[in-house]
């Protein structure tokens, strides 16, 4: 494994020869401590550095270095955008139509409930109402009219399956292959295997919803046992994305010249390589310095991607950026999430590599987590992500983009066929769902996408049976679709070469590749 060195500012200027005075100086000079206070104070400690970019000094290690690993082959897509479904979407309400469960709605049978805990248990149909849709025939309840127009871009996976019964390790698992933490997400491998698109963005970003993140929280986005540079950007879920895009002007001690700044920046880079050299294979200072670059070039390019203000009215009706809050009292409207697809549409098209959205948060009805209620469940998210999702594959196809851009939607898993039973997890009736990792539905859409239905669950929609496919081949299938191969992209740690899909054979499915 190479491990990659962070590269001193050259000392050309007068700032440079303050610098060296600086590190000289007796003991009463400021400290480290005082540099890393006083120059990396956010955004606003950078502001004046615009004169070093020019000359390529803040292309950053990981434009510089990564991007040699891959692609592999020609990549149908450059970008990806994740819409990920916290709690996990009950997919025989959604997009797996199963009129046997219906009609044997309330008829009791023996189901595996949670790992080896086989009960009985009575079946819940759906009283969503399905149509198929398009030239491809596919079906889709009405929790989604508007999503339902497209379904001719979908590729609807019907057939997944992963180990998990528990949120917070599927949620892992969906994200970086593994149900532990300390792996790294599918963000950080595309980094690592392909680089940045544009060094002025970060190349990968997540977004919450405003109820909250995933129960298994960061590690969701961590670069794991590679470099620290490779982890996601959280942008905020309410106010501004990101805070002190604007450099703050300082009055009296704290303002500084453009001079001034130039040298305490480039006396903090000397000592970040004097405490780099010292403590080999750390890359966490080497991600803190790249972050400083980062921050230093966002001052403009992010300011300018997140300012929606520009777009035009019939934008913000497609996203539904106006619309009230819904009537249900969890409910929040699609104004959040239509905000965010757009986001992440005007970032992909300024060559952000990963964008991963989080819709739902906190707890049960607050998520797709509907074991107190499949019905109210839908009724409260639903609504709150059709119009945004419809919007953004449009707004995709309407650019071009679409033909670049993988889109993929899910949870960490499904739903059960059966109804909750009341007083479990303080369920108050019985007409919610459990977890159901043996069986899941999720979407793909855009570059590299043969629309159609694929694989089945069985006549109650309960597991997998017809093509089945673990998570680890759908990431097969985002890597192969990104250029890369998921037997080579490889990293090199504790002695093995790590990979996305682990230790086990992982097969992309080809029947959704045009």
């Amino acid at each position: 494994m190479n491990t990659r060195r962070r590269r001193a500012l050259p000392g050309t200027t007068s700032g440079a020869t303050c610098a060296n005075e600086l590190l000289n100086q007796d003991t009463s000079a400021p400290t480290r401590r005082d540099f890393l206070a006083g120059a990396g104070r956010g955004l606003a400690g950078l502001g004046l550095l615009s004169a070093l970019d020019g000359g390529g000094l803040f292309a950053g290690p990981l434009a510089r270095d990564l991007g040699s690993l891959g692609p592999h082959f020609e990549p149908k897509a450059k970008n990806l955008i994740f819409l990920f479904m916290f709690g996990g979407p009950s997919q025989m309400d959604l997009l797996d139509y199963k009129p046997e469960l219906n009609a044997r709605d309330g008829q009791t049978i023996e189901l595996e409930r949670r790992k080896y805990d086989v009960r009985k248990s009575v079946l819940l149909g759906s009283q969503r109402k399905f149509r198929q849709y398009g030239e491809t025939g596919q079906w889709c309840s009405d929790a989604f009219p508007h999503l339902a127009q497209h379904m001719d871009r979908l590729a609807v996976i019907k057939s997944l399956y992963v180990e998990s019964f528990a949120h917070g390790s599927a949620i892992l698992q969906m994200n970086s292959g593994q149900i532990l933490q300390g792996h790294p997400a599918i963000g950080a491998w595309l980094g690592y295997g392909l680089g940045t698109r544009n060094p002025d963005l970060p190349g990968f970003v997540v977004m919450h919803d405003p109820r909250g993140g995933p129960i298994s929280g960061s590690a969701n986005w961590s670069s794991g046992y590679m470099p620290a540079s490779l982890q996601g950007t959280l942008f905020r879920a309410t106010g501004n994305p990101l805070l002190d895009l604007v450099p703050s002007p300082g009055t009296g001690r704290s303002a500084l010249d453009r001079e001034m700044q130039l040298a305490q920046i480039e006396a903090l880079v000397k000592l970040n390589a004097i405490h780099d050299r010292e403590r080999p294979g750390l890359t966490e200072l080497e991600a803190r310095s790249s972050s400083y670059e980062l921050a230093f070039r966002m001052q403009e390019s992010a300011r300018e991607a997140l300012d929606i203000s520009t777009e035009d009215a019939r934008t913000r009706e497609m996203y539904a950026l106006d619309e009230p809050k819904g009537e249900h009292r969890l409910s929040i409207g699609p104004a959040p999430f239509g905000r965010q697809c757009l986001i992440a549409r005007r970032l992909v098209e300024r060559g952000v590599r990963f964008v991963q959205i989080y819709h739902g948060g906190g707890h049960q009805q607050q998520t797709w987590d509907a074991h107190h209620g499949v019905e109210e469940n839908l009724t409260i998210h639903a609504p709150e992500i059709d119009r945004p999702v419809s919007a953004l594959l449009a707004d995709l196809a309407r650019t071009g983009l679409l033909d670049e851009t993988l889109v993929v939607w899910g949870g960490e898993f499904g739903r059960q066929p059966v109804s909750q039973e009341a007083g479990d997890f303080q369920v108050a009736d019985a007409t919610g769902r459990d977890h159901n990792p043996k069986g899941f539905t999720m979407w793909m859409a855009g570059a590299g996408v043969r629309p159609g239905s694929y694989g089945e669950t069985d006549e109650l929609g309960a597991e997998a049976v017809v093509n089945r496919h673990h998570v680890r081949d759908l990431h097969a299938t985002i890597l192969t679709l990104m250029g890369l191969d998921h037997r080579r992209l490889t990293y090199e740690f504790g002695g093995l070469d790590r990979k996305l899909t682990g230790v086990v054979e992982a097969h992309p499915i080809r029947g959704i590749m045009a």
